[in-house]
């Protein structure tokens, strides 16, 4: 690929990127707008919903994407549709009913530095040493938003804020995990488009909400009225379809446009849309420590951006 034509992809996976966490940032809103809903209640209705969707989407050509998958694939989207989608989803709304929507997204921001680590030792990659002020940038970011989450006084008392923190570190974890292995199969499964692949992962899903299904009746529904349900209904599917089905399109092609060190980077676009829509949700401004936090990971993704567009000799090298 010629400088023009890498600069040209570039430029069209960050602005899918952009597009990608704009919808993103929705999923943090939504266990706020259904506070009601226990975090299960939440995952098993958007995957529901996300799974049937993916199904009528993906049914005209189901047969070819069959006949298109590696046998090691079908295991690779279910531990895919797991650590991206229910297992993220479940610690990621309990994060943000325990902690708040600036907290979780804020520590899900992290995942650039441990992406971009993994990615390190990808061939062609950009290396550590290069990458050192974007991940020196981030990691501070991150204790800003660890030292508000835990040592600030808030609304809610410390048990929970802790607990909050700590979902929200395992999301970071389980997200981290999907990222650089969805990245890596998107890359070896060439004949299939990034947006089949979204489906099948979206239907793969759909099926464990399913298995689930149960687990959450066992549980109890608790009481909830007409308005409350329909309400949680509405959640569901809007965060199916605008997170789920073109939030993750837009994922997947970036992810065949830019370089595994780079796509971790590109979640920050969620974190920063994810902080306006808590923000605006809660009627106020951020703290002094939530702006620096913020600051901090967008000079991370600028500094990482400058890096790869800007040639080197030392490309390939690791540390």
């Amino acid at each position: 690929m010629d400088g023009t034509s890498r600069e040209s992809g570039h430029l069209t996976g960050i602005l899918c990127g952009m597009g990608a966490g704009a919808l993103w940032g929705l999923v943090f809103l939504a266990p706020a707008l259904v506070r009601d809903f226990r975090p299960l209640d939440l995952a098993i209705g958007r995957y529901l919903a996300y799974g049937l969707m993916s199904g009528l989407l993906i049914a005209p050509r189901w047969r070819s994407l069959v006949a298109q998958m590696r046998s090691g694939a079908w295991w690779a989207l279910g531990w895919l549709a797991l650590a991206g989608n229910l297992f993220y989803y479940v610690l990621l709304a309990t994060a943000v009913q325990m902690g708040g929507i600036a907290m979780t997204s804020l520590v899900i921001g992290f995942l650039p530095v441990a992406v971009t680590i993994i990615g390190s030792r990808e061939r062609g990659a950009v290396s550590l040493r290069r990458l050192a002020p974007s991940l020196l940038l981030c990691g501070a970011g991150a204790l800003c938003i660890g030292w508000q989450a835990i040592a600030v006084p808030g609304t809610a008392s410390l048990g929970p804020r802790i607990i909050g923190f700590l979902c929200a570190v395992g999301a970071l974890i389980s997200w981290s995990a999907f990222a650089v292995g969805n990245s890596r199969w998107l890359g070896r499964l060439g004949g299939i488009s990034a947006q089949d692949w979204n489906l099948a992962i979206g239907l793969m899903t759909g099926a464990q909400a399913f298995l689930l299904l149960p687990v959450a009746l066992a549980m109890g529904i608790g009481h909830h009225d007409a308005a409350a349900w329909t309400k949680f209904l509405s959640v569901s599917l809007a965060v199916a379809l605008f997170a789920s089905i073109v939030g993750n399109m837009l994922w997947n092609r970036m992810s065949r446009l830019l370089p595994l060190t780079m796509v971790g980077q590109m979640i920050l676009f969620e974190t920063g849309f994810a902080l306006i829509y808590g923000f605006l949700w809660e009627q106020r401004l951020p703290t002094l420590l939530e702006s620096a936090a913020f600051a901090l990971v967008v000079a991370s993704v600028i500094s990482c951006i400058a890096v790869h567009r800007r040639p080197a000799t030392d490309v390939t090298a690791t540390i």
